[in-house]
């Protein structure tokens, strides 16, 4: 093996193949996952990823080409004869580079090939991908997972017969060299071996072995609910880790966190609020395990204590100026900012999210506010913001340690 070469994330090209036209799954690459285009999420990745520079999608759809574009990737436009069910994915990408090289200007050293049917693929999968190929100096580098299974084919007569194994012998699994499936979602080689052979396992192959957990491929129906429920225990675990280890206390703003920030007023001025009732419940479980809580709101109108009195939480409400509030609320528990969860929703929470170790923020913030948000919920504000951070509170307390 030679010295590993550095390459500039410059000459880095990723391209992600979306036709329009899908035959088990109809129009698959821009049916929704998480709110989201499956193929965005493929996109998103390559833009996180640090040794990527470019993300192309190539592509015949008119649909997908706009969601790409909004995504922040550039298109080439996939011919027709490009498009079929018989295309090769090396064609489309041999059309590919030789469109970003005549439009753009630019011939990459490396080509990172990313399938959009992948959409837990991480940044991390396909930065390990490509640092493989650079380190271990290969020409060619894919992304694998562990496979532990015994594979079967029918021999002449019908028989089964063993692939991978002789059906004689069942060896423990620790026994057994290590094999390996391709995840099917990421896909690394260099530039100038691909041209002249044409095929993506030219050469030296690497090997990057991906957490299993991000291996799911959509191919029917069922498979965008299985990524669906992955999806969102990712993102769960991930919540997890923003969180301080433990929380020690939890500050949140009234208006716009327990209420939809809408207010009712009737012909006699008073005024009423929507509030969410699964919210009580979320409290109740922490209040149980003696986790300070209060409530600073700069509403002087007093539902929100009213609110507040009925969920037993000390709220301090008709405060201009929030931050020296907390600080002092916080020394009466003895309790660090560092560890404490505030969680607004508006410009006022702006000192308040800045003071504390764990900003968190309701899925419909002000934009300068959500973009303070270390956490940002997944529901917005009165329709269940506060049982969300109470759940996600709660396991992190039941991990006893940093998630």
């Amino acid at each position: 093996m030679s010295g590993a070469v550095t390459i500039d994330p410059d000459n880095v090209v990723a391209v992600i193949p979306a036709r329009g036209g899908s035959k088990g799954l109809p129009r698959k690459n821009v049916l929704p996952l998480g709110g989201r285009p499956l193929i965005a999420h493929t996109i998103a990745a390559a833009r996180a990823a640090a040794r990527v520079g470019r993300v192309f999608v190539s592509t015949d759809d008119v649909e997908i080409a706009g969601v790409a574009r909004r995504c922040g990737a550039g298109v080439v436009d996939r011919p027709a004869a490009l498009a079929g069910d018989a295309a090769a994915s090396e064609s489309t990408l041999l059309h590919a580079l030789e469109t970003i090289e005549r439009e753009e200007g630019c011939r990459p050293s490396l080509l990172v090939f990313l399938q959009c049917t992948s959409p837990l693929t991480a940044p991390a999968d396909i930065d390990g991908t490509i640092a493989a190929l650079i380190d271990e100096d290969a020409d060619t580098a894919v992304s694998v997972v562990p496979f532990h299974y015994f594979l079967w084919q029918r021999d002449a007569d019908g028989w089964g017969v063993g692939i991978n194994h002789d059906k004689a012998v069942r060896p423990l699994r620790q026994d057994r060299r290590l094999q390996y499936v391709e995840t099917g979602a990421v896909y690394v080689m260099k530039v100038e071996g691909f041209l002249k052979a044409r095929h993506r396992f030219f050469g030296r192959t690497a090997l990057y072995v991906t957490p299993g957990d991000r291996h799911w491929e959509i191919d029917e129906p069922v498979d965008l609910t299985v990524a669906a429920a992955l999806m969102a225990e990712r993102d769960r675990r991930a919540a997890l880790d923003l969180l301080p280890s433990p929380p020690r206390a939890v500050v949140m703003d009234f208006d716009g966190v327990f209420t939809d920030n809408r207010v009712l007023v009737d012909q006699e001025g008073v005024e009423s609020v929507w509030c969410h009732r699964g919210d009580g419940m979320g409290l109740s479980h922490l209040k149980a395990r003696g986790l300070p809580m209060a409530v600073i709101t700069t509403e002087a109108n007093p539902v929100g204590a009213v609110r507040c009195a009925k969920l037993g939480l000390p709220c301090l409400h008709g405060v201009r100026d929030k931050l020296p509030v907390l600080l002092e609320w916080l020394a009466g528990q003895g309790v660090d900012a560092a560890d404490t969860v505030y969680v607004g929703n508006d410009v006022n929470d702006l000192a308040c999210l800045q003071a504390v170790g764990c900003p968190v923020v309701v899925a419909d913030a002000h934009p300068a506010v959500r973009a303070l948000g270390r956490l940002v919920l997944a529901s917005p504000g009165g329709h269940g913001a506060v049982r969300e951070l109470c759940d996600l509170v709660e396991a992190k307390l039941d991990s006893g340690v940093s998630a």
